[in-house]
C-alpha cells in the first residue's frame, strides 16, 4: 500500500470503500477498492473472491483491468485502472442528452465487452449505468463491478433469482426463473440502451412485483403465444392484468427506426428470442460504429 497515495474517496459499496489514488512511482491514476474483513472466522467475502477470480481471467479493453491485489490483516485492496466517471454520472453531466453517435459508440462497446465475457462463460448479472465506467479522454466504456458475476456451465445450473439491480432485471428472473443464462445480461443492455436516449431509467419499480407490473404496463402483458414457457415460471399467474402496452417509439422517443428494431429484440419477453451479444453487434443500427472499430483494430494490428 506504500506504493499508492490516496487522492479522493469515490464512493462506498456494500462491502468496501473506493478511493482514487496515484502510484507514487509511475504517477498512474488508479482506483483502490478496499474490502473490510470483518473477522478471521468469516474471511474474505464471497463476492470479493468471485470478483477477483473472474477479473484475473478477463483481459479486454472494455472490461476494467485489475492491476493487483493487496492483502492486509483486516482488509483486502483491489487495485484497478482508473476511469473518470460511470455512465450514470456521464448522463447526468450531459443532462440526460446524448447524441446518436455517442449512444451507438457506448452501446457497441458495452456489447463488445459483454460478448467477451459471455464467450468466456461469465455472466455479469448486474449491468447498470453505475457499473459501466467511462474514460473522459476517449469515451472508452468498461464493464466494472463483477461482485455478482459468476461463471456459468452447460447445462446451466439453478442460480439465485436475487441478481441484477431491480430496474435492469429481466422479467423471467422477476418471475423466479433460476436456469437463466446470457439473455439476462442482454435484457439489462436493452434497458441501458433506452436509458441513454431517455436520460432516465425505463422501468423503476420499488419491489420485484412492482417492477414486473411496470414492465407489463409499458410493453404489454406477455402471453404464452409471445413467450411459450412463461406458464412454467414460478411467478406466472393466469390472472395477470392484461396490459396492452405502448410502442417503444412512445416509450423512448427520438431513436432511428433501426435502433427501435434492435431495442425490441433486446427487450423481447422470450429470453431465447433475444440476440446474443455477437448478433447484436452485427445489427444494421451499429454498422458504421462496427466498421470504424474494425478499421481501428486493423491499424493496431499492423
Amino acid at each position: 500500500m506504500e506504493l499508492y497515495q490516496k487522492i479522493d474517496k469515490l464512493g462506498e459499496g456494500t462491502y468496501g470503500i473506493v478511493y482514487k489514488a496515484e502510484n507514487i512511482n509511475t504517477h498512474e491514476e488508479v482506483a483502490l477498492k478496499a474490502i473490510r474483513l470483518e473477522s478471521e472466522e468469516e474471511g474474505v467475502p464471497c463476492t470479493a473472491i468471485r470478483e477477483i477470480s473472474l477479473l484475473k481471467e478477463l483481459d479486454h479493453p472494455n472490461v476494467v483491468r485489475l492491476i493487483e491485489i493487496i492483502h492486509d490483516v483486516d482488509k483486502l485492496t483491489l487495485v484497478f485502472e482508473f476511469c473518470d466517471q460511470d455512465l450514470k454520472q456521464h448522463l447526468d453531466a450531459h443532462f440526460g442528452i446524448l447524441d446518436h453517435n455517442k449512444i451507438r459508440f457506448f452501446l457497441y462497446q458495452l456489447l463488445k465487452g459483454i460478448e467477451y465475457c459471455h464467450k468466456r462463460r461469465v455472466l455479469h448479472r448486474d449491468l447498470k449505468p453505475q457499473n459501466l465506467l467511462i474514460s473522459k479522454k476517449d469515451n472508452t466504456l468498461k464493464l466494472a463491478d463483477f461482485g455478482l458475476a459468476r461463471a456459468f456451465t452447460v447445462p446451466v445450473r439453478n442460480y439465485s433469482p436475487e441478481v441484477v439491480t431491480l430496474w435492469y432485471r429481466a422479467p423471467e428472473v422477476l418471475m423466479g426463473f433460476k436456469n437463466y443464462s446470457t439473455p439476462i445480461d442482454m435484457w439489462s443492455i436493452g434497458c441501458i440502451f433506452a436509458e441513454m436516449k431517455r436520460g432516465k431509467p425505463l422501468f423503476t419499480g420499488k419491489t420485484p412485483d412492482q417492477q414486473l407490473q411496470g414492465i407489463f404496463k409499458a410493453l404489454g402483458t406477455p402471453t404464452p403465444e409471445i413467450y411459450p414457457k412463461i406458464t412454467e415460471l414460478p411467478g406466472y399467474r393466469d390472472d395477470f392484468y392484461k396490459h396492452v402496452g405502448k410502442d417503444l417509439t412512445i416509450l423512448v422517443p427520438g431513436l432511428e427506426e433501426e435502433a427501435y428494431d434492435l431495442l425490441r429484440k433486446l427487450l423481447h419477453y422470450d429470453p431465447t428470442k433475444r440476440p446474443i451479444a455477437s448478433e447484436a453487434m452485427l445489427h444494421p443500427y451499429l454498422a458504421t460504429t462496427r466498421e470504424a472499430d474494425l478499421k481501428k483494430e486493423a491499424i493496431k494490428s499492423k
